[in-house]
């Protein structure tokens, strides 16, 4: 399958189970999408794990320009990001998207606009491209107004992307279970919505 999605939850085993879809590969293009945090040990310590795992060849890439790598038509390396959350986080820090009043007035539109572009880009690219995503509408509701911004926002994007793949799995405990294996456009829509769409 040329386009994989692998959702899950926090320490469900998505990051493995991405990394052993691409092993046999000597050249994976891995692009980190959460960057750097200054002065945040833990995270330093989880980026180091991650890096430690990964085969020796492979190359990493920090960067949220996503779009433009999938597009790549100089490098044919199979592609890991990991992951969108951390991709739609860094873009809403961009467009000022936490702000109650930039959303409605203007970041809402911007946001919505790269997600859009991100999830035609996985339906048009021709590198094999493996990304993973957090599953965070199974857990109770955030308490403040960009938690549930956030999470309706990765909802959505989570629908388009897998809409555009070839291939969907959920990841539960460290076990793979294939929710879509199929062409892009095969995902029944939920509710009379194209993926993607609005919803209440």
């Amino acid at each position: 399958m040329a386009r994989t999605l692998i959702l899950g939850g926090a320490r469900s085993g998505k990051s493995t189970r991405a990394e052993q879809l691409l092993a046999a590969h000597p050249d994976v293009l891995y692009v980190a999408t959460g960057g750097t945090r200054d002065g945040d040990a833990d995270w330093a310590r989880r980026v180091e794990l991650h890096r430690e795992r990964r085969p020796a060849s492979w190359r990493t890439v920090e960067t949220l320009e996503l779009t433009g790598v999938l597009a790549d038509p100089a490098d044919p390396a199979p592609v890991l990001v990991d992951c969108l959350g951390l991709w739609l986080t860094g873009t809403m820090d961009r467009a000022d998207a936490w702000d109650e009043d930039a959303w409605h007035r203007s970041a809402r539109a911007a946001v919505e606009e790269q997600c859009a572009e991100l999830a035609e880009a996985v339906r048009l690219t021709t590198r094999q491209v493996v990304l993973v995503s957090n599953e965070v509408g199974l857990g109770v509701v955030p308490a403040t107004p960009a938690g549930r911004r956030f999470r309706d926002t990765l909802g959505r994007l989570n629908m388009a992307v897998a809409d555009a793949a070839d291939r969907v799995l959920l990841v539960v405990a460290g076990q793979a279970l294939t929710v879509k294996d199929g062409g892009p456009g095969n995902s029944a829509p939920v509710g009379g919505l194209r993926p993607g769409q609005a919803g209440p």
